[in-house]
C-alpha cells in the first residue's frame, strides 16, 4: 500500500469528493440514452438491451414471468442459501422497522400543529448485474421500502444476468414486478415511463457510473437515494490489531471493482508493514485478483498518525462509507470522536461484510465524503411529510399583526389581505 504523509492525507481527501461524477462524456452518453427512452419507450429500451447486454429480448418479454419467479423459489428454497437469505431478511427487517415513523398532532389551546407521514406511491429499486449478483441490495433497498408502506415496489436489473438468489429475495420482500432492464436506460424508464414500465416516485439502489450519473440527471423528476461512488473502507488500528483481519478487510472491499478504496490508518509502523506482508499473500491467491490489484495499485494508502486525535481528524476529513475500529478504544469514545462515517464498526469480531449482509442496518451508505452529509438508506427515504395546521378564529387573530407585519416588509402585499380579512371580516 503507498504510504501517506498527514499532510499528503488531507490534500488528497480534501480534493476527491466528486471526481467521480464530473465525466462530461459520461453525461453525454447518458443524456442520450435518457433521451432515447422518453421518445421511443420500450423500443429503446429492447435495443439497448442487445447493444449493452447482448440480449435478444422479443416485445413483452422485458417483465419476470411468474413461472420464472417460481422456478427461482424452487431451486433456492430449500438450500443452505435459502435459509440464509431469509435470516438475513429477519435481522434486516428488524432492524428497520425501529425507524418507522408516525403521524404526530399536538393540540394547544386555539390550534393544532401536527405532521402527517404517508409512504411514497412508488419506488423503483436498481440491482446491478455485472460482476456478481446482488441478492443483499434487493434485501436493503426492498425491506425499508415494504416497511414504510410502499405500495408499488419495482425491480430493475440487467438482462441475462438476474440469478435465482436476486429472483427469491424479490419474493421474499413481497415484489413481482420485475424488469430485465439495467443501465442508463432503466432509469430513464423509472423517471419517465414506457409503454410497458409505469413511473415512479422515487429511484434507489448502486449502479455504475452510467447508472448514477443517469440517476443525477432525473432527479427532480423523481427523487433518488443518493450518487453513490465506488466502495470505500478506512481501518484505524494499533498495536494490538491482527495483521491477519485488517489485511482480509481491506481486500473485501478492493474486490468489488477497480475504483474502490482501501485505505489503513495506524498509530503503529510494524502493523503497517505487517498488513502488506498478508496483502500480497492474499492477492496472489484471490479469485478476484486482477480486479483487486488494480484496486490496491490504484486507491489503497497506509497512513501513520502519532495518536488518536490524528486519527479521527483524518476519519472525519474522509468520511468513509465504511470505518472499522480496531483500535484499543471504547465504543463511547468512538461515538464522540467520529462525526462522518456511513457505517462504524467497531470491534476485532465486527467485519464490513457482517454489514453487508445480515447484521441489520443499511449496506446502502454514502460515498466519496458524502457521510458528511447524508445518511444510510432506510425506511424513512420512502416516506414523505406533510405539515398539518389547523387554527381556530381567535387563535388566527392573535397571530395576525405580526404575520401581516412580516407579509407587509416582505412587499408581499397580496399575503397581507389574506391576513387581514381574517381579522376585519372585510375585504
Amino acid at each position: 500500500m503507498r504510504r501517506l504523509s498527514l499532510r499528503e492525507a488531507r490534500q488528497l481527501f480534501r480534493r476527491r469528493s466528486w471526481k467521480f461524477f464530473q465525466n462530461p462524456e459520461t453525461s453525454k452518453i447518458v443524456s442520450e440514452i435518457i433521451a432515447a427512452v422518453r421518445e421511443r419507450g420500450d423500443e429503446a429500451l429492447l435495443s439497448y438491451t442487445g447493444r449493452f447486454d447482448h440480449i435478444a429480448l422479443a416485445p413483452g418479454t422485458m417483465r419476470v414471468r411468474d413461472e420464472e419467479f417460481e422456478s427461482a423459489r424452487a431451486r433456492v428454497e430449500n438450500t443452505p442459501l435459502g435459509a440464509a437469505l431469509r435470516h438475513a431478511y429477519a435481522r434486516i427487517y428488524n432492524f428497520h422497522h425501529a425507524q418507522l415513523e408516525k403521524t404526530w398532532l399536538t393540540h394547544t389551546p386555539g390550534c393544532i400543529l401536527g405532521q402527517l407521514v404517508t409512504a411514497l406511491d412508488s419506488c423503483g429499486l436498481y440491482v446491478p448485474g455485472g460482476k456478481a449478483s446482488y441478492p443483499s441490495t434487493v434485501l436493503m433497498n426492498a425491506i425499508p421500502a415494504l416497511i414504510a408502506g410502499v405500495p408499488r415496489r419495482v425491480i430493475c436489473s440487467p438482462a441475462g444476468q438476474i440469478s435465482d438468489a436476486v429472483l427469491y429475495a424479490a419474493l421474499l420482500c413481497g415484489i413481482r414486478e420485475f424488469w430485465k432492464v439495467g443501465g442508463a436506460q432503466a432509469i430513464a424508464a423509472l423517471a419517465f415511463g414506457t409503454e410497458s414500465i409505469e413511473p415512479v416516485a422515487k429511484i434507489t439502489g448502486p449502479g455504475n457510473k452510467f447508472v448514477t450519473e443517469a440517476k443525477r440527471q432525473v432527479y427532480g423528476m423523481v427523487s433518488i437515494d443518493m450518487l453513490a461512488g465506488p466502495s470505500e473502507i478506512m481501518i484505524y488500528a494499533d498495536e494490538t490489531s491482527d495483521p491477519r483481519y485488517i489485511a482480509r478487510d481491506l481486500l473485501s472491499q478492493a474486490e468489488h471493482d477497480e475504483d474502490a478504496s482501501s485505505i489503513l490508518i495506524s498509530s503503529s509502523p510494524e502493523l503497517l508493514d505487517r498488513v502488506d506482508v498478508y496483502l500480497a499473500v492474499h492477492i496472489a491467491g484471490a479469485e478476484r485478483k486482477d480486479i483487486i490489484e488494480n484496486s490496491i495499485s490504484k486507491n489503497a494508502y497506509a497512513l501513520y498518525v502519532h495518536d488518536k486525535a490524528e486519527a479521527w481528524e483524518i476519519i472525519n476529513l474522509f468520511a468513509p462509507e465504511h470505518l472499522e475500529v480496531l483500535a484499543s478504544c471504547s465504543l463511547e469514545e468512538v461515538l464522540g470522536a467520529v462525526q462522518n462515517a456511513g457505517a462504524i464498526f467497531f470491534g476485532h469480531y465486527s467485519p464490513e461484510p457482517l454489514g453487508d449482509y445480515i447484521a441489520g442496518p443499511n449496506h446502502t451508505l454514502p460515498t466519496l465524503g458524502c457521510a458528511r452529509f447524508a445518511s444510510p438508506l432506510g425506511v424513512y427515504d420512502f416516506i414523505k411529510r406533510s405539515s398539518v395546521i389547523s387554527a381556530g378564529r381567535s387563535f388566527c387573530r392573535e397571530l395576525i399583526p405580526d404575520a401581516a407585519l412580516i407579509a407587509r416588509n416582505e412587499g408581499l402585499c397580496a399575503h397581507e389581505a389574506s391576513l387581514r380579512v381574517r381579522e376585519s371580516g372585510e375585504g
